[in-house]
């Protein structure tokens, strides 16, 4: 098995406003794993808010090379078993647990969906990113736009217009990325309409979540604050939803496991993105139908994507019906 690496940037179709600041572009990272004519592709994104270096993982892909080239051709949960052993970054660990996925699923034609007995009747609607604005400006996109659901970023909250982004008829989320004050969650949980968002993503920052009550109008969602299955337990009495990344959690594979607690544990599933090339939007769509939610627009938000697999229209999403996860490049 041949293991390489291309960056990428990958540039925005419009500044991307979130509370960590605004953005016209992303680094990716694509890692490909190849074997007998073969290639499968996985992807990792530079996070300045997650402290991710790309230069760093293409340092530790040099160092790892040779012991993954070696490696015989396994089932992807002993693959994963063995990069377990390799002490990677879950960003990096992710780009490769995919890439294997969609390789093994080319070796042995077949697709994600019919290596893992899935058949899944209907997937989720995505939501499309609406960036920071003034709530009037964005209630002018969300009219604008043929899609149906919206992830609104809020940096602070706008007490006098909030909801007045559900008048627009569309299935409204707000993302505060950590922007919101105690008060604000107060505010929120404490007002009936609320329950009119899908859901509010991590509101406070890391760790603050103690006065979020998941009984109270508002479908908290837990974002940052839900990193690996073993934060689940502990935010039961807060969050009523999670928001699962592959890069955050570290794979597919780990995914799969993720999802399942977390409806053993009755809390509801979102399977999400950060801004991501088709690569990484095709993973995320081969969990889509074992989910509540789905986030899945990095794909769209930029301008020269490299690959094509399973996507996002209007927010409607369509798996890839070719073997492993359907990804090619262009």
């Amino acid at each position: 098995m041949k293991v390489s690496w291309i960056k990428h940037r990958l540039e925005l179709k419009e500044i991307f406003s979130i509370s960590y600041g605004n953005y016209s572009h992303r680094d990716a990272l694509l890692v490909i794993l190849s074997h007998k004519g073969n290639s499968g592709y996985g992807e990792c994104v530079g996070i300045d808010y997650y402290s991710i270096d790309l230069e760093v993982f293409i340092l530790k892909l040099k160092q790892i090379q040779q012991v993954v080239e070696s490696t015989e051709i396994l089932i992807p949960g002993e693959f994963y078993s063995f990069l377990l052993n390799l002490e990677l970054h879950p960003f990096l660990r992710s780009a490769l647990d995919c890439a294997y996925w969609d390789l093994f699923g080319k070796l042995e034609n077949k697709t994600f969906c019919e290596l893992n007995q899935f058949s899944f009747t209907k997937l989720p609607d995505s939501s499309l990113t609406i960036s920071i604005a003034p709530v009037e400006q964005q209630i002018q996109k969300i009219r604008e736009s043929d899609w149906q659901k919206f992830k609104v970023k809020a940096k602070t909250l706008d007490r006098k217009s909030i909801f007045s982004l559900l008048d627009t008829g569309k299935n409204i989320a707000l993302d505060a990325n950590s922007g919101f004050s105690e008060e604000d969650c107060e505010f929120l949980q404490c007002n009936a309409c609320s329950i009119g968002f899908d859901y509010v993503e991590q509101p406070r920052g890391v760790g603050k979540y103690a006065h979020l009550n998941r009984n109270l109008n508002v479908n908290w969602m837990a974002d940052e604050d839900c990193q690996n299955i073993s934060d689940l337990k502990k935010l039961q009495p807060h969050y009523s939803s999670v928001n699962i990344k592959l890069m955050k959690c570290g794979g597919i594979t780990p995914a799969l496991d993720f999802i399942h607690e977390a409806k053993n544990l009755n809390f509801k599933v979102m399977i999400g993105c950060m801004t991501e090339s088709s690569v990484g939007i095709s993973a995320g769509i081969a969990l889509a139908g074992l989910c509540d939610f789905a986030d899945l627009d990095g794909a769209n938000l930029i301008a020269n994507d490299y690959a094509i697999g399973s996507f996002v229209q209007k927010g409607l999403l369509t798996l890839s019906e070719k073997p492993g996860l359907g990804i090619s490049l262009v």
